[in-house]
């Protein structure tokens, strides 16, 4: 016959688990802050990147064909992309400005007008780690 009187439960007691959600609670809301901190470092270092290669390859364009590319589209057919970058701040890869110059060109034979894409910013409006919003960088 079992012992009835003397029978211990094997579980937590409500005091143990609160302590323990406590805790827990407490680790989440010290990890959350540095892990979004980490994903704004990402997406501002990509967009350094995006911004390096867009700027690289606008320059490359222009020495090689002697005239800046009138589109973003250009470096692409031309080559010099696979693919448009993606601007990490926005998602998109159709939301880049471009900066235009309209430069009149005198060639030997005629004038030419050669005005194109000189620099290229994100789209976005939003506010960097740094202060300055992203589409002045």
């Amino acid at each position: 016959m079992a012992r009835l009187g003397n029978h211990r439960s094997r579980g937590f007691t409500l005091i143990e688990m609160m302590i323990v959600i406590s805790i827990i609670l407490i680790l989440v809301s010290v990890a959350l802050p540095a892990y979004n901190q980490s994903i704004v470092r990402a997406r501002e270092s990509v967009l350094k990147q995006n911004l390096f290669t867009l700027r690289s390859v606008i320059s490359q364009y222009t020495l090689d064909k002697q005239k800046a590319p009138q589109a973003l589209d250009d470096l692409v057919s031309a080559g010099y992309l696979k693919q448009v970058p993606i601007d990490p701040t926005t998602g998109k890869n159709d939301t880049w400005v471009p900066d235009q110059e309209e430069d009149t060109i005198m060639s030997l034979d005629q004038q030419q007008d050669q005005g194109g894409i000189v620099d290229v910013h994100s789209g976005s409006t939003a506010v960097g780690s740094d202060g300055t919003p992203y589409n002045t960088w």
